[in-house]
């Protein structure tokens, strides 16, 4: 079984423009994702795909493999898709490029998960959760079925019950075939409700199984996020 991850790298994010090349002790954000996801052992090729001069000529410095893709690409998926479409890969690893503390044990759990033949599609979430979480629509809360296949995933939790969710973590894994049918389907009206894009998945019938996890650490989605992550990266190894 053949296995790629790839990081889609946009440089004009909405909450936190230009984060991805973010120093973080010396290195863009997206290098210190990069250098995390290299240490998984169930991936056979990482690639950084971008969307602009810029960023492909600063991950060039490294020894990291990077593709250009189009500007116009509404997510992340959509974007991987485009990296993997000629590709003969079996299953495709979605890396966030603002998840600098990610743990590579957390990647080769997803890939494990397609041991069993019914599984096309899978994420993490982590039970590492604070009562203020439910109320912050950067972290987005997960609920699970008991065959931990996500059937909910909401930024704000007002009009839900606060019990059984989990905190998402910015993962994903397909196999090649449900990836490029995800990114061939149209947006989803709970997709446009929620600014979620991994909805469009359960709107149109595609199990998302999880893998829990007890993952502390947030991704970088404001800039307030960012000297919590730079003190615990000058303390972690990946």
């Amino acid at each position: 079984m053949s296995v790629i991850g790839v990081i889609p790298a946009r440089l004009d994010s909405e909450r936190f423009p230009r984060k991805i090349l973010t120093p973080i002790n010396g290195k863009p954000m997206i290098m210190c994702v990069a250098e995390r996801a290299i240490n998984a052992s169930l991936l056979d090729e990482v690639i950084i795909a971008v969307d602009s001069e810029e960023v492909y000529k600063e991950i060039k410095k490294f020894n990291v493999k990077v593709v250009m893709t189009a500007k116009d690409h509404l997510s992340g998926s959509d974007r991987i898709a485009e990296v993997v479409e000629n590709r003969d890969v079996d299953i495709v690893v979605n890396i966030q490029g603002d998840e600098p503390m990610l743990d590579p044990k957390i990647i080769d759990g997803l890939v494990n998960e397609f041991d069993d033949s019914s599984v096309n599609m899978t994420t993490a979430v982590s039970t590492d959760i604070s009562p203020k979480d439910f109320f912050n629509s950067n972290i987005v809360k997960v609920l699970l079925d008991e065959n931990r296949d996500a059937i909910g995933f909401r930024r704000d939790l007002f009009q839900e019950k606060i019990g059984g969710w989990y905190r998402h973590v910015g993962l994903y894994a397909y196999r090649k075939d449900t990836l490029l049918k995800f990114a061939g389907l149209p947006t989803s009206e709970n997709e446009k409700k929620f600014h979620l894009e991994q909805l469009r998945a359960l709107d149109n019938g595609i199990p998302i199984r999880s893998v829990i996890t007890d993952y502390p650490y947030r991704g970088v989605d404001v800039e307030e996020d960012l000297n919590v992550i730079i003190k615990m990266n000058k303390h972690e190894k990946p």
